[in-house]
């Protein structure tokens, strides 16, 4: 059987947002898939049910069933703005129901199916349009732009209510602050969501959650403490629940509900970091199933779906090794999208083993010891022999203990070459699923290399102690349960101490940079959106005030590769996008301007249009070109790497 090849790029098809219909018979999700003639993603509707092949309804995306499960509302781009339709499942061609001039984002059905909310950019232009783009940018205040927008210029995102039948709407929200997701009370008379409306927020960062009447909009009402940043709120039944940090800006997302005293803490006993779901960082919205509440949390790496019944502590529900991003509950089963060792993503089904949905009964896990899941897709690579990587446990110099990841092919010839790649965050963390970001891991795997994953300190999944443990000293706490790892490695004879490489992305390029500067290790060194220097990064990132105060929160030259370049020596490619917003492309210029003065062999490569995320969901032939690069740089510049 081969092994994965760079061109299967473009037949990665990875599944998304699944929504159980409310009979729990079906689920509709978004399918993704990289088209190389027109050079981007393509994303489709799907429909699975449980013994039929799974079928596409339309292009578009963010599916939501309205409550009696006659109708999908989903997004479609009109004139390359994403607007809300109406696809009938008894038959029929989808049908607008939104022409805003900025785009929507996913529908909210009401409870009583009459009524969609939803969130839209409003501009400062002629009826809420885009401002004149040559006119001058005036901000008082840090938050002006954002990864991925650009320069805001006056926009603002807000709530807006449409009448199914008669296409009305009405503007909930307005003001100078970004309304989040909007969710429905029960009785279909307010809308929930989170903002952050506080004058100095840009130098406070903080949020709160809000309510507001549906029906005429208003001035919201604050529904939570100043102690609690909120980053999301939902009406699960009737019950109120929020996820937010409480007394800090940096550590564990939590889950609070509203009950008779005020909010309370849900409690888990799970020392566990909440994931709700976002580019990068897999997890989903809380979720109903009967009386229990489900919800998604990173342990050892991995992103694993819970439940909470009773007080009890919180429960894993899918074994093995998974990733899960996505969750939705209806008529007792629960739809996830699961990553595997083998398949970016597939969507399964959750039912209890004595009562199957397929039979048209209600099911419910609840109190069940065994649920019944079935896999409603199977998009793995199925003609392709994919390497697994294998957990590891090693000890840092100060004792702590931290998990890696090792993927290789077993038969190789060992020593062989080892690249070590950093994960971004900080508060992020490899798990040891197949990846169908990092695709030159499978290939260097197939040409005798290892790779090496590390969650050092800082990673997620691990405790909040060790979630915190780097916060003012990035490069000095951290660095040594990267290295350590590797010389593991060297004394078990699986990596040669002289071919040695180091890669990474976003924190990951920081490290690239701190190790090939502060060790000469590194035969070559791969920094992908980079960031060398954090004093010009603080006044420069979207997320830059909030970095320097709650993450660096030191001596900023001290944790610097800029400190040490002159130290370098790795023949160095830097990766960057150039629209990036997170991580300047200012700062991989001074990474590679001091390297190229040092005449160290270095290599920039920028690309046009590319924001941030661009390595998971930008331009497909940026996504190839990045992959492709890393393997050809390797092979020049660290000897015998080829087999």
């Amino acid at each position: 059987m081969p092994h994965l090849a760079l061109d299967d790029l473009y037949r990665l098809a990875v599944p998304s947002d699944p929504q159980v219909r409310p009979d729990g018979g079906a689920v509709a999700y978004t399918l993704t898939t990289a088209v190389r003639d027109s050079d981007e993603n393509r994303t489709e509707i799907w429909l699975a049910a449980p013994g039929a092949e799974p079928r596409r309804l339309a292009a578009g995306s963010a599916a939501r069933w309205s409550p009696d499960g006659r109708t999908l509302a989903f997004l479609r781009p009109m004139d390359g703005r994403p607007q809300i339709h109406l696809l009938p499942m008894d038959g029929g061609e989808p049908a607008p129901v939104t022409s805003t001039k900025l785009g929507v984002s996913a529908p909210v059905w009401s409870p009583d199916g009459s009524r969609i909310a939803f969130a839209a950019l409003v501009g400062t232009g002629e009826d809420g349009g885009m401002p004149d783009p040559n006119a001058p940018v005036v901000t008082g205040r840090l938050d002006h732009k954002a990864d991925g927008a650009g320069l805001l210029r006056g926009l603002t995102r807000h709530l807006f209510v449409t009448d199914v039948a008669t296409g009305e709407t009405v503007q909930a929200t307005q003001g100078d602050f970004h309304a989040g997701e909007p969710s429905w009370s029960p009785d279909g008379l307010r809308l929930a969501f989170a903002a952050a409306m506080d004058a100095d927020r840009d130098l406070e960062p903080g949020g709160a959650a809000y309510a507001v009447d549906a029906a005429k909009g208003g001035v919201p009402e604050r529904l939570t403490d100043p102690g609690l940043i909120c980053g999301g709120v939902w009406w699960l039944g009737d019950r109120l629940v929020a996820a937010g940090l409480e007394g800090t800006v940096v550590g564990h997302v939590r889950l609070f509900a509203l009950g008779p005293g005020g909010w309370a803490e849900v409690e888990t006993a799970l020392d566990r970091n909440i994931m709700t779901g976002a580019p990068g960082y897999p997890g989903g919205v809380p979720a109903l199933l009967g009386e229990d509440l489900l919800f998604c949390a990173r342990d050892g790496g991995s992103t694993h779906l819970y439940r909470v019944s009773d007080g009890a502590p919180g429960e894993r529900l899918v074994p093995g090794e998974v990733n899960i991003s996505g969750i939705s509950t209806a008529a007792g089963v629960v739809a996830y999208v699961a990553a595997t060792q083998y398949s970016a993503g597939d969507v399964y089904l959750m039912t209890s083993g004595a009562k199957k949905v397929m039979s048209g009964e209600m099911s419910d896990i609840s109190g069940a010891s065994a649920p019944d899941i079935s896999r409603l897709t199977d998009y793995g690579l199925d003609d392709v022999e994919l390497f697994t990587a294998r957990r590891r446990t090693f000890t840092a110099p100060d004792g702590t203990q931290v998990e890696g990841f090792v993927l290789r092919d077993e038969t190789a010839q060992m020593p062989g070459p080892l690249l070590l790649d950093v994960h971004g965050g900080p508060h992020n963390a490899w798990s040891p699923v197949f990846d169908g970001i990092h695709l030159y891991h499978q290939l260097l795997a197939a040409r005798g290399w290892t790779i090496l994953t590390v969650n050092p300190r800082a990673s997620d999944g691990y405790g909040e102690d060790f979630y915190t443990a780097s916060i003012g000293a990035w490069g000095l706490a951290d660095a040594q349960d990267l290295l350590t790892p590797i010389d593991a490695l060297i004394a078990d004879g699986v990596a040669d101490p002289d071919r040695l490489a180091v890669t990474g992305y976003s924190y990951g390029g920081y490290m690239s940079c701190w190790l090939s500067a502060t060790t000469g290790r590194f035969k070559a060194a791969i920094p992908g959106g980079c960031v060398s220097d954090l004093t010009s990064l603080s006044g420069t990132s979207d997320l830059g005030h909030l970095m320097k105060v709650h993450e660096y929160a030191g001596d900023l030259a001290a944790q610097s590769p800029i400190t040490h370049v002159a130290d370098v020596t790795a023949p160095t490619l830097i990766l960057h996008g150039e629209d990036d917003d997170r991580c300047p492309v200012g700062q991989a210029e001074q990474w590679f301007s001091a390297l190229r003065e040092s005449r160290v062999p270095v290599e920039l490569v920028r690309y046009p249009g590319a924001s941030h995320l661009f390595i998971l969901s930008g331009r497909p032939s940026h996504r190839y070109d990045y992959n492709e690069r890393i393997i050809a740089w390797l092979e020049q510049w660290v000897s015998g790497s080829a087999s």
